[in-house]
């Protein structure tokens, strides 16, 4: 199993944290963004959308982060991690929906600007990330995890660009819950951490 990815990218760590997880051997292959790896013949024959991470599974490649934590998921036949039920599957599908939504385009977008240069609005995103963090923050008040009595991939498709907020110069200290959530989920057998970049918030830090 080989894992297409960048370091500084959450997306990918999504990806590596789940497989780590779950105890599946894999093989991370960097791609070199800065350079435009990801924009090569070869590894858009991968991944059209020319975006990290991709998974090679034996010849199946799965492409975008949310489609390889069900994938992985699924394979492993893990239903702790994706339950089966309807009702368990909605759930789960609303935080993904979360994770490519309001999460992409507040704390995600946040770090971008500081990590990658990007050109977003940084007061409009940070505002959208302390929204975001604010229902999570409330979600969480009676509960450990987003969905049930235990983690799922739905918290697997969030914890990346949650801790690593403050890189964006997203202040995390005013969510207690959200915080004890990242810790539940770094304490997990197999976990294994986002690189940290020394900007933004995490520069003082």
């Amino acid at each position: 199993m080989k894992l297409y990815h960048h370091p500084l990218s959450g997306h990918s760590h999504r990806a590596h944290l789940f497989a780590s997880l779950l105890g599946l051997p894999h093989e991370l292959i960097e791609v070199d963004l800065k350079s435009g790896a990801h924009k090569t013949p070869d590894f858009l024959a991968l991944n059209p959308f020319g975006q990290v991470p991709v998974l090679d599974d034996n010849g199946t490649v799965v492409s975008d982060s949310n489609a390889i934590l069900v994938y992985l998921a699924k394979t492993s036949g893990r239903t702790e991690w994706l339950p089966d039920d309807a009702k368990g599957s909605a759930a789960i599908q609303r935080w993904l929906s979360v994770a490519a939504g309001q999460l992409a385009y507040g704390p995600a977008a946040a770090r971008l600007i500081t990590v990658f240069g990007r050109s977003f609005n940084p007061e409009e995103v940070i505002e959208r990330a302390h929204a975001l963090l604010a229902l999570v923050e409330a979600h969480l008040a009676n509960r450990e995890w987003l969905v049930g009595n235990g983690p799922t991939i739905a918290d697997v498709a969030l914890y990346s660009y949650i801790a690593s907020a403050p890189e964006g110069n997203v202040d995390l200290s005013g969510y207690p819950k959200v915080n004890a959530f990242l810790r539940r989920t770094e304490a997990l057998p197999g976990f294994v951490p986002f690189a940290k970049t020394p900007v933004g918030l995490a520069a003082a830090a």
